[in-house]
């Protein structure tokens, strides 16, 4: 379960790449307590858990473990800074920059429904596995990425993208269940995210088709859904995102490069 990486304490098994974006996944005694910079995180019965550090998250964490009645045990993890590629571009129209007024509800609503379904905290441990890529093709976008738009800084980009035709299959990188799936949201187009366990999910935009449904449980490599060029995209591929509750965080990070 546990692969390369792994930082070992005698309370501690903790397997991830130290640095802004990632997952880190560990493992404790079964009745122990891990505190994440004093904040409760949640424990397995067999003792596994899920960290996440977001794009430009600090640089040094404390993790506590406490066992029984005895002193927590205090660990450092301190990560690397990354850099990231940001363009500048001008002269676009203000549509392209800002929405138009009539859809921001519509907006607002699909936000919350990603929100909602984010929240889900069950206790499958699914992310302690090996993640695979979801979809064959070219790297056409990555995580952390920005663009500043006639002298406006919009979102990062928080995912990474596979470029493909419309059709392309799109598998389950990891076991899971359906927390959402909406075929025609306003910017994201065909959208889908696939629980985990402990706040760890997976998020993908722009499907031309869902083969699922909220509510189904899928296994890894499961046929999920095909890309498309749903929402505001530019072209076919497929978005895929990483979470660990409102934290996003850097899929390739967790599976071979490419």
């Amino acid at each position: 379960m546990f692969g390369a990486n792994i930082g070992q304490a005698q309370d501690l098994v903790l397997e991830g790449e130290r640095t802004q974006g990632s997952l880190l996944r560990g493992k404790v005694a079964p009745n122990a307590k891990v505190f994440l910079n004093d904040t409760q995180v949640k424990v397995s019965s067999d003792g596994y858990f899920a960290i996440g550090f977001g794009r430009d998250a600090p640089l040094t964490h404390t993790l506590k473990v406490a066992l029984d009645e005895q002193q927590p045990r205090v660990h450092t993890i301190t990560l690397s800074e990354r850099e990231y590629d940001i363009q500048h571009i001008e002269g676009l129209p203000p549509k392209m920059v800002t929405p138009p007024e009539e859809v921001l509800k519509r907006i607002r609503q699909d936000n919350q429904q990603v929100a909602n379904a984010r929240r889900t905290d069950d206790d499958r441990v699914d992310f302690m596995g090996q993640f695979v890529w979801p979809a064959e093709g070219r790297i056409s976008g990555v995580y952390g990425s920005q663009r500043v738009l006639n002298g406006k800084p919009k979102r990062p980009h928080f995912g990474v993208d596979v470029a493909g035709p419309v059709g392309t299959p799109v598998h389950a990188p990891a076991d899971g269940i359906i927390t959402l799936w909406v075929p025609d949201m306003y910017y994201s187009g065909g959208t889908m995210i696939i629980d985990h366990g402990h706040g760890v999910s997976s998020t993908f935009l722009h499907l031309s088709k869902g083969h699922v449904e909220a509510g189904d449980t899928v296994k890894q490599g499961q046929l999920v859904g095909e890309i498309g060029a749903t929402g505001r995209a530019t072209g076919p591929h497929l978005d895929w995102r990483i979470n660990w509750f409102k934290e996003r965080l850097d899929p390739a990070l967790l599976v071979p490069k490419r």
